[in-house]
């Protein structure tokens, strides 16, 4: 049974939040935070005449497909300014290497 993706996204986000609060810098483990987050599930009532996945907590309903969907776009992040800048220093040293 699949979890719902946006109750589980908001409860890893409460969950990293207090950690982070409770725990000083140099005694974070990211194991340990791992640990926690990956306890985090919200199961899914399934519809057996739809094959949709109902969930009780925030009302999602949707297929599997569309649960994929809705996870992978949750885990997706944006782009920082290191990203860009090393995005951009592998395009330099790749010209410079083809001329």
């Amino acid at each position: 049974m699949p979890s719902c993706p946006e109750c589980v996204a908001r409860e890893r986000k409460r969950i990293q939040d207090m950690y982070e609060a409770g725990t000083p810098e140099e005694e974070r483990d990211r194991d340990e935070l791992f640990k926690l987050l990956d306890e985090v599930e919200v199961p899914m009532k399934i519809d057996p005449r739809t094959k949709h996945f109902i969930c009780k907590r925030c009302g999602l309903y949707a297929t599997r497909e569309q649960i994929g969907d809705i996870r992978a776009k949750l885990n997706r992040r944006e782009k920082t300014k290191e990203d860009r800048q090393f995005e951009y220093q592998e395009w330099w040293s790749k010209s410079k290497k083809e001329k």
